[in-house]
């Protein structure tokens, strides 16, 4: 049977870095001082240095956490108002990353296009934007992967995968795109907070077909843990979408990680795995995941630094991971991907590295 490849991987995040602003501002938002030290504390802790958004920072004279006044003290806007500025937005940073993909040039050989996104919605949608603006036809295949959050890429390379192997000459071209910072709420709980201070927009498409070039995807499998329903939540809200993000969910991973790993890794060793490209959800994420499986610093140093430059944009974020291990210096080699999010789910891919 034919193999599936990923091909081409491009990125782009929006022009604001918010996070200092934010990490600045955000403790105001907390009535008790203790707790404001701790929220400083663990933006220090946190290793992120840059944070991007849709949203422009205001100036230091300006009140709220934006320049347009979108969210302003005691004024936080809805929901209605959130998808409006998505609508507005997704599209400009969509078409960011696929001119780095020259779709037009190759428009006519597109057959399939996968979308994820849980940060905003609205229809006609972004997947008959893409279609209308760089000419494909009319017919190409459209699946949208909506809600799904941090792991949503893995589903849309699984999907790809499954096309590819069924119809061998498909070329499938999929977007992950994520405003998360729309979703800020004015709230005094510090761990609500906390989980804003990772969050940031981002943007990643990448094209999967036959060709034998890029990475090859091996294996896919998706480990539900047991009695973690409730530690990652993501609700429709009237204020934006309310997320739950419980401090104990790295713990809950490295636990419960390990009876799936020889599963995950289907018949190959940790050793053999050459390339570890895991969601970096957050540093204590990645430490959790480090010490469970026992992977060596070095083969973390891709998934530590994009957490570094670009924080934590849901389901784009482990493509960034990938898009690193695709550069001419990389080594071939053995790979495995993991993802997580709400079930709690740990969504994973073996792939191999090709030579250049």
């Amino acid at each position: 049977m034919v193999e599936a490849y990923l091909n081409q991987i491009v990125t782009a995040v929006p022009d604001h870095d918010i996070h200092r602003t934010f990490v600045a501002r955000a403790p105001s938002l907390l009535k008790e001082g203790r707790q404001r030290d701790l929220l400083k504390r663990m933006a220090d802790r946190g290793q992120i240095d840059h944070r991007y958004s849709v949203l422009k920072p205001p100036d230091a004279d300006e009140e709220g956490f934006d320049a347009d006044g979108l969210f302003r003290r005691g004024a936080f806007p809805d929901t209605k108002a959130r998808m409006g500025f998505f609508e507005r937005h997704a599209f400009t940073l969509a078409k960011r990353a696929l001119d780095q993909l020259s779709l037009a040039e190759q428009k006519d050989t597109i057959t399939h296009l996968i979308v994820t996104t849980c940060t905003g919605f609205y229809a006609p949608g972004i997947d008959l934007q893409i279609i209308e603006h760089y000419g494909l036809s009319p017919s190409v295949e459209r699946t949208i992967v909506g809600f799904m959050r941090c792991y949503a890429a893995i589903n849309a390379l699984k999907l790809a995968r499954h096309i590819v192997r069924s119809q061998p000459s498909s070329k499938v071209v999929i977007l992950n795109l994520e405003l998360c910072t729309l979703h800020l709420q004015e709230t005094d709980d510090l761990q609500q907070l906390l989980s804003f201070l990772i969050f940031a927009d981002g943007c990643a498409a990448s094209i999967v077909s036959a060709e034998p070039r890029g990475i090859e995807l091996q294996s896919f499998h998706a480990a539900v843990i047991p009695n973690s329903t409730g530690q990652i939540t993501w609700h429709i809200g009237g204020f934006g979408f309310d997320m739950i993000l419980l401090g104990c969910v790295p713990a809950t991973v490295a636990k419960g990680l390990l009876p799936h790993l020889d599963t995950i890794l289907n018949g190959h060793e940790r050793a053999d795995v050459r390339h570890w490209a895991i969601h970096p959800g957050g540093r204590t994420i990645l430490d959790a995941v480090q010490r469970s499986v026992g992977i060596p610093d070095e083969k973390l140093r891709q998934s530590r630094d994009i957490l570094r430059r670009f924080g934590n944009m849901s389901s784009a974020t482990v493509m960034f991971v990938l898009k690193e291990m695709m550069t001419p210096d990389t080594p071939a080699g053995q790979g495995c991907a993991i993802a997580f999010g709400p079930g709690l789910t740990a969504e994973s891919m073996l792939f191999r590295t090709a030579r250049h």
